[in-house]
């Protein structure tokens, strides 16, 4: 209850817009037609808001054109609907007319984003062609074999979309801004498995290509690494996908299969349709963040990266009802697979992961013998903690205690019969995963006679930035590894 989501409306010099829940907050309280109200009050703000348009469901923006065009968007969390509506500022609610209705989860479906190109005020604002009468979107386009960026025209009369570019194999091209959309010139960003993503001029009407920047690798120790994106099963028939990452100069024939690292991130889905849908692509050249997993690939490792982890939900039934189960079984397809294709020794495999990655490596830990070890880097062990909800678990603790009793690793700490290193940052102000996580479930570890090490970093947040503490991190890792892992007894 109460105001949110304030914001300056882009296409006038000074509206306020904000909400309100006309539902008191609970959706679900009564049935009623709309949710939520668009509040405008215009300078010089002394007069009383004006109510500008209400929603049927969850607000979620509002794209602001000109005169006689925006856009707006609406849903729900829980079940993942999406609607995007044109409207005619000038008689916004009378005016509203439905675009699509998605769910959020579909990224296959996604028709893409609206472009914007900055107006007299410095504020983006809608993109049209044809005299208003058209859009232009932009997206991901999001395929079974990985993403292929594109760009459409659509008509806001007819609703008929006109493919004018697609990223074409055996690049990967994303558009960084529109140039000169009426002669057809975008800015785009081109790259490849083996070439540096370099900016570009691309002149649609003409065919052309020109490159404007010419960045060399930065990471030429990576030079040579194979990089696959390998598709599969788990048991129960949903489609899951990892991105392989391969020593340069590595021959599974000759060389044998290798210690590996599965890397993951578990993410909750209503349909298993949309849970196996292909994320990323096979084509993008490969660069590491400081604190990246992909590193280990010079030292001797397969990666595993951004493995497949759906948490599903059908029918009735939360995500969270069968958690732990639906990991296991996620981790278990992923090392069966790499095992099959002969790149991994399944006796040698370590899994590791970030905040949600971290809570996921420990339940794995617990409840089975699938790694040697396990590596969790800032993560919360302890739902009691996070009694409100966490991720997209909407219930509360007092609603279902066993469900977070099953949920915290720390209620499973005797299970864990594999070494397990916790890293957390000293000042995480996150509010899921304080520091506490980390150091009481350690405890709980060293108590039942766990192998454990927590290394704590000085004065890190969520994130590691200090050159200091990513080289430690990384130290850390190795020694884990090759003691557990790669050297394993």
């Amino acid at each position: 209850p109460g105001p949110r989501n304030y914001s300056w409306r882009s296409d006038r010099p000074a509206s306020l817009m904000w909400v309100e829940a006309l539902d008191e907050g609970n959706y679900h309280a009564k049935e009623m037609q709309f949710h939520d109200q668009v509040y405008r009050l215009d300078a010089p703000f002394a007069g009383d808001p004006v109510p500008f348009i209400a929603t049927e469901k969850r607000f979620q923006g509002i794209m602001w054109g000109n005169d006689n065009l925006a856009i707006l968007m609406e849903g729900l969390s829980k079940s993942r609907v999406r609607v995007t509506h044109t409207f005619n500022p000038a008689d916004p609610q009378a005016s509203l007319k439905k675009l699509w209705e998605l769910n959020s989860d579909d990224r296959y479906s996604n028709p893409g984003f609206p472009a914007t190109a900055p107006n007299a005020w410095g504020r983006s604002v809608l993109l049209t062609a044809d005299k208003g009468r058209s859009l232009y979107l932009s997206g991901p386009g999001a395929s079974p074999e990985g993403d292929r960026p594109f760009v459409d025209k659509y008509d806001l009369k007819t609703g008929m979309t006109t493919r004018l570019w697609r990223s074409e194999a055996p690049y990967y091209e994303t558009v960084s801004e529109f140039l000169d959309p009426a002669r057809g010139l975008l800015l785009t960003v081109r790259q490849s498995v083996t070439e540096v993503p370099n900016y570009y001029i691309r002149d649609l009407k003409k065919g052309t290509l020109k490159q404007v920047t010419k960045f060399e690798n930065p990471y030429p120790l990576l030079a040579g690494v194979h990089k696959e994106l390998v598709t599969y099963k788990r048991r129960d028939g949903v489609d899951l996908s990892f991105t392989l990452y391969l020593p340069a100069g590595y021959d599974r024939t000759k060389d044998g299969p290798l210690p590996t690292i599965l890397w993951a991130y578990p993410r909750e889905f209503n349909d298993p349709s949309m849970a196996g849908q292909v994320s990323g692509s096979p084509y993008t050249f490969t660069r590491i963040s400081p604190s990246s997993v992909l590193v280990y690939v010079t030292q001797g490792y397969a990666v595993l990266n951004d493995a497949s982890f759906p948490i599903v939900g059908v029918g009735d039934q939360e995500p969270n009802d069968t958690f732990v189960e639906q990991l296991v079984a996620n981790a278990e397809a992923a090392i069966n697979k790499a095992a099959e294709m002969g790149v991994t020794d399944p006796k040698r495999v370590a899994v590791s992961g970030h905040s949600y990655g971290a809570f996921m490596t420990a339940h794995l830990l617990s409840h089975s013998r699938l790694f040697a070890a396990g590596i969790a880097r800032s993560g919360a062990y302890n739902r009691t903690l996070t009694p409100f909800g966490f991720q997209s678990e909407r219930r509360s603790f007092w609603e279902n205690p066993e469900l977070y009793l099953v949920m915290s690793p720390f209620t499973h700490a005797t299970k864990v019969k594999d070494p397990l290193l916790l890293i957390h940052g000293m000042a995480d102000d996150n509010q899921g995963t304080f520091p506490i996580q980390s150091e009481r479930y350690y405890a709980a570890l060293k108590g039942a006679g766990a192998v454990t090490r927590l290394v704590l970093l000085p004065h890190e947040a969520h994130g590691y930035s200090a050159r200091e503490s990513l080289l430690h991190m990384h130290w850390e890792y190795l020694r884990w590894l090759d003691k557990y892992v790669k050297n394993k007894k």
